[in-house]
């Protein structure tokens, strides 16, 4: 079946019953994220603060995200749905560094340039091409998907550097050697390369593998729970999960190729 346009799944959707969520079920969402940390606590897991910070994080952004994307889809204007992205691109940017771990400084262009290259490719080819909304702005569409594509980026992009940085100071007896065999940087580097563009991917290629029967993605879910034909939600999340493995390829390569010359010197001796 040909992937149903945005117009057909939004009007399936405000045609069947959907079920809102009231402040008694955010109140038995906390009341059960405080019995798991209380149990945290008892257990002595050391993450009793985390949860406390990150549920309430995750509450007020959600919330702030959710007043903010219903004023632009109020108003329906371009330049506010270009201007949300943008935010939200130099937000990913922030997170990308601070999830990293070991890594040196000054990755900020590289990783603003790839996450730029990646949404750029999502707006173009995804959202324009595959899902083709009317307006081409449409705000419902376009900000929810663009920020799915970010998020995956982010978590594949932070854990690619990582492992990069990480195991090339693994390595640095093997670089060194070929290096004075006469390598390149890059095929010193290469290994190490693959290796975190594989480590960057594996995150996203479980999640393709397993979608359907073993897991219903979030996507999906949220389109059926609200009302839409349940296989015209199985065609876009499956777009929208096709088109995060190829992204996330993307962007890792992408990364990896802007940073690998960060481990070595102008005279290519590993730093």
């Amino acid at each position: 079946m040909i992937l149903s346009s945005y117009a057909t799944v939004t009007a399936a959707a405000t045609a069947t019953t959907s079920y809102p969520i009231d402040i008694w079920g955010v109140v038995v969402a906390l009341v059960l994220v405080a019995a798991a940390t209380a149990i945290s606590g008892l257990l002595h897991l050391g993450l009793v603060k985390s949860m406390v910070i990150s549920t309430a994080r995750s509450l007020l952004q959600l919330l702030a995200m959710g007043l903010i994307i219903r004023f632009v889809i109020q108003q329906n204007n371009w330049m506010l749905v270009v201007a949300l992205l943008v935010i939200m691109l130099f937000a990913a940017v922030q997170i990308t560094l601070a999830r990293a771990h070991g890594i040196p400084k000054g990755l900020a262009l590289p990783v603003f340039l790839t996450l730029t290259v990646v949404m750029l490719l999502m707006v173009c080819l995804v959202t324009e091409l595959m899902l083709r909304p009317q307006p081409w702005y449409a705000p419902q569409l376009v900000i929810p998907v663009t920020g799915m594509m970010l998020g995956n980026a982010v978590s594949a992009i932070a854990l690619a550097l990582s492992r990069y940085f990480e195991d090339m100071h693994e390595r640095a007896d093997d670089i060194e050697m070929l290096l004075a065999l006469g390598a390149t940087p890059y095929e010193a580097a290469r290994p190490s390369i693959l290796s975190s563009v594989r480590l960057g991917l594996i995150p996203t290629i479980s999640t393709l593998a397993s979608s359907g029967i073993v897991l219903i993605p979030g996507m999906m879910a949220g389109q059926v729970i609200a009302g839409a034909d349940p296989l015209n939600a199985a065609e876009y999340q499956f777009v929208v999960l096709a088109s995060l493995s190829a992204l996330t390829l993307v962007g890792d390569i992408v990364i990896m190729m802007a940073v690998y010359k960060r481990s070595f010197t102008d005279r290519d001796q590993a730093v």
